[in-house]
């Protein structure tokens, strides 16, 4: 199937309002085809140096992310979860993109908006799950205040100064570990 860059952009920033729900743990894999990535010069697309010593485990349950180099635990970040019907997938993951000042596409009106203050994905885009047309990532908020709950749509939000310092220390091919 073919992509426009329209489609793609909608497929790929889309995910943060669209999530296909399912209770099975779905492990995805970065995607090959450039035709299905955005045309952004901010993506990353090869992995960096850090991806053996580099893992996050995300704890449902607890509302945070835990970054671990090795087996030592560096950081921990609050998060706001994917609400009842819009779950955030369980599962083992990789970091499949990440993006620098993403822009989002409203999935409903098609409307474009770019990166700065109304923008729904904050400053970063870390997407680590997809089912080939949703995908759900790690990504700033202008909503900081509800951080700690299950609000989105899958995404995991956080507040923009710790999306800038996790995007910092991951990479394409980080794994992801989603626990409840």
């Amino acid at each position: 199937m073919k992509f426009n860059l329209l489609s793609a952009i909608s497929m790929l920033l889309g995910a943060a309002i669209l999530v296909v729900n399912n209770p099975q743990p779905i492990t995805a894999e970065p995607i090959e085809s450039v035709t299905n990535k955005p045309s952004n010069s901010h993506f990353t697309l090869s992995p960096a140096s850090n991806t053996e010593t580099t893992n996050l485990v995300l704890k449902l349950s607890d509302r945070r992310v835990y970054l671990y180099q090795g087996n030592k635990l560096t950081n921990s970040y609050p998060v706001a979860i994917g609400k009842a019907g819009w779950e955030t997938p369980v599962g083992s993951y990789k970091v499949m993109e990440m993006q620098r000042d993403p822009i989002w596409q409203h999935p409903w009106t098609g409307k474009l908006v770019p990166p700065g203050a109304k923008n729904p994905l904050g400053a970063r885009w870390i997407g680590f799950w997809t089912d080939g047309k949703n995908f759900i990532g790690f990504h700033g908020t202008p909503q900081e205040n509800l951080l700690g709950q299950a609000v989105s749509h899958g995404c995991v939000r956080m507040r923009n100064q710790d999306i800038l310092a996790l995007y910092a220390q991951v990479d394409v091919g980080t794994p992801v570990t989603v626990k409840p």
